[in-house]
């Protein structure tokens, strides 16, 4: 009769009892016997290791067999009611005889403890580590083969993409950025907001068109070129720090109300937007949509950058309320992934973080982010991308090149795929030394200078002989000596200032202020890469057609003044007979003609006192006093 199977539980007890069983009567058998060595156990746990006949023999003939009647394989054992039966399937099944001789040696006991494959030591990943090779990464006297070079076919001509036989003025070159037509839709959506916010507010709006627009924005890059505390003090009169230019373009109200309702979208379609927040559908960017598109479509027509570019982010500081402002240190505001030409910092592409994609890819933000920026139906092939530690992994330069795009920059140890590194410059290592190691067609470099550098390169040999100067500490003096560079980091240091030159171009002459909405913050960075573009675009001009270019204050200077229809002397073309006392009211009889449509006197106002006036200087747009004795509209305009 088959004997009679017990759950896994009565066969784990049973073998337990059994097991001290054993142990007792081993103990009674090697009673005197000299200890064995460690290394004679180690071939029941070696799991398939060679071992030599002479080996075999001894401890093959302590292992009983199934026929034995010692063997363990027969013996059957009883716990409370039931019969458990530890047969040659169980998991629990050992091999082991009572019936030694003295001259056999007896069957080793498996050890206790962590190295029977209890799981991992607490505190420890159980994912698998990847080994140090060390070993694997060679020095800077090793050579390297470089690998193929990639053929450069940018699918238009680089440079300026306008008629180079024309002379074109700063404003024609800004109007690429903001042309009449935007500029038209611009005025319209701030006209139909400004209709419905102003409706409850102290002031009289009136409708903005294309020319007074551009007279606005001339007044904001003026702001750029002359640095006050605020923009109460570009229209103060008798003070030392007046100026008569805003003043003569357009009151201090007027440009107010306008940086007020300044609105780029459609009022209506903003509320439809909004009932889709929470939805895949919503657009975080809806305010911003017709000027920023336009902006970043004609960055790319305009100009065709060359080979080296740079990928990296830019804060448009800002503290106003919206869902995707981010923190940097001493920094709040929106971050841009820009993507920039090395040779000139002109701005090529870029976009605005929103925060987290509703579908993002699995390769998370950074690779998104350069994905997006490195389009090659508008750039074409042969390239060379440039980045920091944010953006560059393997994965990303793998799919870079089968886009036939070439990267550079430098990484980080952690990331997923690049070879360990722990150890392999010593921390009192000289200054110049280098280690590299080749991965198919990456390269990894790491370098010693006042700190360990680490880059990674698909388009660059590890070393080909480079140095650059450092001082270095000889004896009781320091001195000035050549240290090794790898080829890499020469070429990242050399072109990877693309987007910090963008960004110090524009800081010259930022127009950038506080603002009440995120969008019209934006809004100003919008026009700072404008300018700064059609700048570097004049510059390009200037040496193809060997033409004297103008420095950046003279280029803004000019372009000020051809937006705010003055003449190069800096004199309005609205002559001073424009400044004439016109009535305050519109409409008015005979019976209250002396009442009706009287408003405060802004001179008396100034010094606290209170007159009201029928009149105002039909240019200014101010009521002022005119009367016999006391003539305020002659002293504003002295």
């Amino acid at each position: 009769m088959e004997p009679k199977r017990t759950s896994g539980l009565c066969q784990a007890c049973e073998y337990f009892y059994e097991m001290d069983e054993l142990e007792d009567e081993d103990e009674d058998e090697l009673e005197g016997e000299e200890s064995f060595e460690e290394e004679s156990f180690s071939f029941d746990w070696s799991c398939g290791s060679e071992t030599s006949e002479e080996d075999e023999q001894p401890h093959s003939a302590s292992l009983p067999s199934a026929d034995q009647p010692g063997s363990k394989r027969s013996r059957r054992c009883s716990a409370g009611e039931n019969e458990c039966f530890i047969g040659e399937d169980s998991p629990f099944h050992q091999d082991s005889s009572n019936d030694q001789s003295d001259d056999e040696s007896p069957a080793p006991k498996p050890q206790r403890g962590r190295e029977r494959g209890r799981g991992p030591i607490r505190g420890q990943s159980s994912r698998p580590r990847s080994p140090l090779l060390t070993d694997s990464w060679k020095t800077g006297d090793e050579l390297d083969t470089a690998p193929p070079l990639l053929s450069f076919k940018p699918l238009r001509t680089q440079g300026v993409h306008v008629e180079p036989t024309v002379k074109h003025s700063p404003l024609s070159l800004f109007q690429l950025f903001f042309p009449p037509a935007v500029v038209k839709e611009i005025c319209h959506n701030t006209n139909k907001y400004a209709a419905k916010s102003t409706a409850h507010k102290s002031y009289i709006w009136q409708d903005v068109d294309e020319e007074e627009f551009y007279k606005y924005l001339g007044l904001v890059l003026f702001t750029s070129l002359v640095k006050l505390t605020s923009i109460q003090d570009y229209w103060r009169r008798n003070d030392v720090t007046s100026h008569p230019f805003p003043g003569s373009i357009m009151t201090r109200s007027r440009f107010q109300t306008l940086t007020w309702n300044l609105h780029l979208s459609d009022v209506e379609k903003d509320r439809e937007n909004d009932r889709k927040k929470g939805e895949s559908e919503h657009d975080q960017l809806f305010r911003l949509r017709p000027l920023y598109d336009h902006v970043r479509a004609a960055c790319k027509a305009s100009y065709h950058p060359r080979r080296e570019l740079a990928i990296d982010e830019r804060m448009v500081v800002k503290k106003e309320k919206s869902g995707f402002t981010q923190y940097k240190p001493n920094k709040w505001g929106i971050k841009l992934f820009v993507l920039a030409d090395c040779s000139n910092g002109y701005t090529v592409d870029f976009t605005v973080y929103v925060g987290k994609a509703s579908d993002p890819s699995a390769h998370g933000l950074s690779y998104d982010a350069v994905m997006n920026l490195v389009q090659p139906g508008f750039l074409g092939t042969g390239y060379h991308i440039y980045m920091d530690s944010f953006y560059t992994s393997p994965k990303l330069f793998t799919d870079l090149a089968a886009l036939k795009f070439g990267a550079c920059g430098t990484y980080r140890e952690n990331r997923r795929g690049c070879p360990p590194s722990r150890g392999v410059i010593a921390r009192k290592s000289p200054r110049g030394t280098m280690r590299w190691i080749r991965q198919d067609s990456m390269v990894f470099v790491k370098w010693k200078d006042t700190k360990e550098v680490s880059v990674c390169s698909t388009i660059h040999p590890a070393n080909t002989g480079d140095t650059v100067r450092r001082w270095v500490r000889k004896g009781d003096g320091v001195l000035k000596v050549d240290v090794p560079c790898p080829t890499p980091i020469m070429d990242y240091n050399r072109y990877m200032g693309g987007v910090d030159r963008s960004d110090q171009v524009i800081q010259y002459y930022l127009v950038h202020r506080r603002t009440s909405r995120w969008y019209r913050t934006v809004f100003l960075h919008l026009l700072d890469i404008a300018t700064t573009n059609a700048y570097i675009m004049h510059l390009e001009l200037a040496a193809f057609g060997d033409q004297q270019s103008l420095s950046r204050k003279d280029f803004m200077g000019e372009l000020v003044k051809q937006l705010c229809g003055v003449e190069k002397a800096g004199v309005p073309v609205k002559r001073q007979t424009s400044h004439v006392p016109a009535a305050c009211a519109t409409e008015f009889s005979s019976s209250n003609r002396a009442t009706v449509g009287r408003r405060r006197c802004q001179l008396c106002a100034r010094i606290g006192v209170r007159n009201t006036t029928p009149w105002k200087c039909q240019a200014c747009d101010i009521p002022l006093c005119l009367m016999l004795d006391r003539n305020c509209f002659a002293e504003w305009h002295v």
